[in-house]
């Protein structure tokens, strides 16, 4: 059985009313079948499973967290606590939208790797060790909070891929349709690639993403062929022996595969080529590969090309 619970969690240093993050935490449960849980629907995590890791999901920019909910039902259901959040702010200065809340003050050429770009990472963390400790909440010793593994699509993987190195209890980072390539109107130069932690990593990305082709002049790179998740997985992984780190080309697979249902109202899904292979089957290999990362086993399958150091 497979549950979720809500919370709220503050964002110190944000100003209201953008200080507010919302909470949907993924977990496997064993009912007990007591009256409480017949009114209340809550019920308490499958200890037998427990402590269990927890990866911590970043959703794209105006991309809300239903589109993922599919996925963290397959993360959960592998015994891995998922945690999506929501969180209304400026995604650029002046834009209001949902965002992964990305600090753009710490992502500048005198400040990148200095200290997190996502304040959201923290709070979260001390949220979740203060559910893990409370003998009366569900979570209640079911968290593995030194194994931490931070995902994310798009923008969110973004964040993921920056993020993985200030937190020492991240063992794993993976990324769909996610790069480090810098902003010029951040003051980089055109081309930057910035680094990222020498933590196991997968980078997932579509043969036929047409946001990221769209979106290259922010990088001064629009004359250019490389695509940019390539670029970070060859520019940006700093390797080490330790770790690996994989680039994974989906066949048939655009920008927005990952996201499903996809609300297209809102965000830049106007800018994606059409995916030629059905949707619920790249879906399905998206899981499976990423399942295959966390657990340490060969990425293998049809329409893929893998690239690994």
């Amino acid at each position: 059985m497979i549950r979720s619970l809500y919370y709220a969690v503050a964002l110190p240093d944000a100003r209201p009313p953008c200080n507010v993050l919302h909470l949907k935490v993924y977990y496997p449960a064993a009912a007990t079948g007591s009256d409480a849980e017949r009114m209340t629907g809550v019920i308490p995590a499958d200890l037998s499973c427990a402590p269990m890791p927890v990866v911590l999901f970043f959703n794209g920019i105006n991309i809300g967290i239903e589109s993922y909910h599919w996925l963290a039902l397959k993360l959960a259901s592998a015994n891995l606590v998922t945690v999506l959040y929501a969180h209304v702010a400026e995604t650029l200065p002046g834009v209001i939208g949902l965002t992964p809340g990305i600090d753009l003050s710490k992502v500048r050429p005198d400040t990148y790797g200095s200290a997190p770009t996502c304040p959201a990472i923290q709070s979260i963390l001390d949220c979740l060790t203060r559910l893990n400790e409370d003998e009366h909440h569900p979570l209640y010793r079911a968290l593995d909070l030194n194994n931490i593994i931070l995902g994310g699509h798009s923008a969110g993987g973004t964040v993921a891929l920056q993020n993985g190195q200030f937190f020492a209890q991240v063992r794993a980072v993976f990324s769909y349709a996610g790069h480090t390539m810098a902003s010029t109107a951040l003051g980089f130069a055109p081309g930057t690639v910035l680094k990222i932690a020498s933590k196991p990593t997968l980078l997932l990305r579509g043969a036929r993403d047409g946001v990221i082709v769209s979106s290259r002049i922010r990088y001064g790179t629009e004359e250019l062929i490389d695509d940019p998740v390539a670029k970070t997985f060859d520019e940006a992984y700093q390797e080490s022996a330790a770790s690996q780190a994989y680039d994974v080309l989906i066949q048939g697979a655009n920008h927005f595969s990952i996201a499903y249902p996809l609300d297209e109202t809102a965000g830049r899904s106007f800018l994606d080529m059409e995916m030629t292979r059905p949707a619920s089957e790249v879906r399905e290999q998206i899981a499976g590969l990423i399942l295959a990362f966390l657990q340490n086993k060969p990425l293998t399958g049809k329409h893929i090309v893998v690239r690994k150091k």
